[in-house]
């Protein structure tokens, strides 16, 4: 090979390692993925062309070994992510941080003697509210945020950037069944309470002992299911017209309130 195939090569390589559209992290194409999911480098989530042929049976196998998401996305899609780049049908998401297990949370506060605080994420879709959340809990001690598999922002660049770099310190763990979480939460002795709109001024309800605060999604809150297996529900007194705060906002809110408390028992 000579020295110009040689150059030529390296600047593809580069292109299917850059930057998407959004910002995030991309490794794009066939090739650069397989090798990715092989090394065990950090990767969120694969996005594969549910169209595409050949060597995507192998991609999804790999991935799916390694434990990482798999979602579908269609060729206009991979498109606009690459910003351009040759994907082949094909794109991974490099996570900013490894996650974490519920587990591993719960042992934590164990060996520092704490009770558990941790926080649920119901559908938090939007990377911004996730990482100032992160930002938020690591500030105010809890042992960690806990997520969905699906239908969630995941640890990417921007939430990364959001969090100030909070998620380096504060442990994630991704779960495929949020509800299951919670029923092996509850049996640990964990009371889970949840924040809607028609639960108790957050105030007159004690949030000492074990705890595990839900924050439901942007626009619909925490799905029907979830809030039913919630032991208490909190609400924020709304005195403007404007009935509602952004998630990470009305988070921030009970997670401190949490830690009046604690402080108040310790």
């Amino acid at each position: 090979m000579m020295q110009g195939d040689r150059m030529k090569n390296y600047d593809n390589d580069k292109k299917n390692n850059d930057k998407g559209r959004d910002g995030l992290q991309l490794i794009v194409g066939r090739n650069p993925v397989t090798e990715a999911l092989k090394s065990g480098k950090l990767i969120d989530t694969v996005f594969v062309d549910p169209d595409a042929k050949g060597s995507i049976a192998n991609i999804v196998r790999l991935a799916k070994q390694n434990g990482i998401v798999v979602k579908q996305a269609r060729g206009e899609k991979l498109d606009r992510m690459s910003a351009g780049a040759s994907h082949q049908g094909v794109a991974a998401m490099v996570a900013c941080a490894e996650y974490s297990t519920v587990e591993k949370m719960l042992e934590d506060a164990a060996a520092k003697g704490e009770d558990p605080f941790l926080i649920i994420c119901d559908e938090i879709e939007d990377p911004h509210n996730l990482g100032a959340i992160i930002r938020t809990a690591e500030t105010a001690g809890a042992h960690g945020v806990i997520i969905p598999e699906r239908r969630s922002a995941s640890l990417n660049a921007t939430v990364y950037k959001t969090s100030a770099g909070a998620v380096s310190w504060m442990p994630v763990a991704r779960v495929k069944n949020l509800a299951a979480c919670i029923d092996d939460l509850k049996k640990q002795g964990v009371w889970i309470y949840g924040t809607d709109g028609s639960g108790e001024d957050y105030r007159s309800v004690s949030m000492k002992g074990a705890m595990a605060l839900v924050v439901g999604s942007e626009g619909f809150g925490m799905g029907r299911l979830i809030k039913d297996k919630c032991d208490f529900l909190l609400s924020l007194p709304m005195k403007g017209r404007i009935n509602s705060l952004n998630a990470s906002v009305a988070a921030g809110i009970f997670m401190y309130e949490a830690v009046r408390q604690r402080q108040e028992q310790g």
